[in-house]
């Protein structure tokens, strides 16, 4: 497969170089294009797969798979000027927070093959989870070569297009709450006489033991917390405080402004 990245910035580039081991595997060429021709030539001396395009066109003519890797507000810019070399036979894909595939299909056409994606910057570390929707033009053969691109970064779930501000708030936006848990963590590691290098393999292990657990259990994450809470015991009464100074709430309530936000985004 010929697999062209349009944007190769912090979603982008993660997904690009998230990728770019197991295209050099499986014989797949990657071609990029950015604005900045530094992260074009970085990228094209990082990793053997990856070939450099001086133009948007120039990768669309030569991709069977297009990712669009751009900022929501140049998509009016982008999508004109890309159109006349998209075909029905190629898949464009789009990681645009906000962006309609109906959108995409006023300025590429109806009749081509759009999936919108909403992935997050794990991808970076193989580990993103990314939420797939795709137009009727897309069958099951181009759907399982997004599938399997996005698998081999993380994990990758079908959903229906309404539900990807839902998905902004559970997974695209909450890497950032989480790095603020773990922040905090260490912050109140250092407090109490940890160095800051063995506060942060602490706490970052401590979220990824956890993780792991809610992933490969059958017992729901309510249960797993109940079960760490002995009576009397440390683990409840830190559970304890932060049930009452509003922990979940406070979660929620920034998993809502996120989706609120994507909401009010969507065009």
């Amino acid at each position: 497969m010929k697999i062209g990245f349009i944007g190769a910035g912090n979603m982008g580039g993660a997904i690009l170089k998230g990728y770019a081991p197991f295209a050099e595997r499986n014989g797949d060429k990657i071609f990029v294009y950015d604005k900045k021709e530094e992260v074009r030539s970085g990228l094209e001396e990082a990793f053997p797969a990856v070939t450099a395009c001086g133009r948007e066109t120039e990768l669309v003519e030569k991709s069977d798979i297009v990712i669009l890797g751009v900022k929501p507000n140049l998509f009016e810019t982008l999508l004109p000027e890309i159109a006349g070399a998209c075909t029905t036979d190629q898949l464009i894909i789009s990681m645009a927070a906000g962006i309609r595939i109906s959108l995409i299909e006023g300025y590429l056409g109806a009749d081509k093959k759009i999936i919108r994606i909403m992935p997050n910057t794990p991808a970076q570390v193989g580990e993103a989870m990314t939420a797939i929707c795709r137009n009727g033009n897309v069958g099951e053969d181009d759907f399982g070569h997004a599938l399997a691109i996005f698998n081999s970064i993380g994990r990758a779930m079908e959903v229906e297009e309404s539900l990807l501000h839902c998905v902004i708030g559970v997974s695209g936006s909450s890497p950032a709450y989480t790095y603020m848990y773990i922040e905090a963590l260490i912050k109140a590691a250092q407090a109490n006489g940890m160095e800051a290098s063995k506060a942060r393999v602490f706490a970052a292990q401590a979220v990824l033991g956890a993780a792991k657990m809610v992933l490969e259990s059958d017992l729901s994450a309510e249960q797993l917390r109940i079960n760490v809470c002995s009576p009397g015991g440390t683990t409840i009464e830190a559970v304890n405080c932060l049930f009452e100074n509003g922990f979940e709430e406070k979660v929620q309530e920034g998993f809502q402004a996120a989706v609120d936000k994507s909401k009010s985004m969507t065009k």
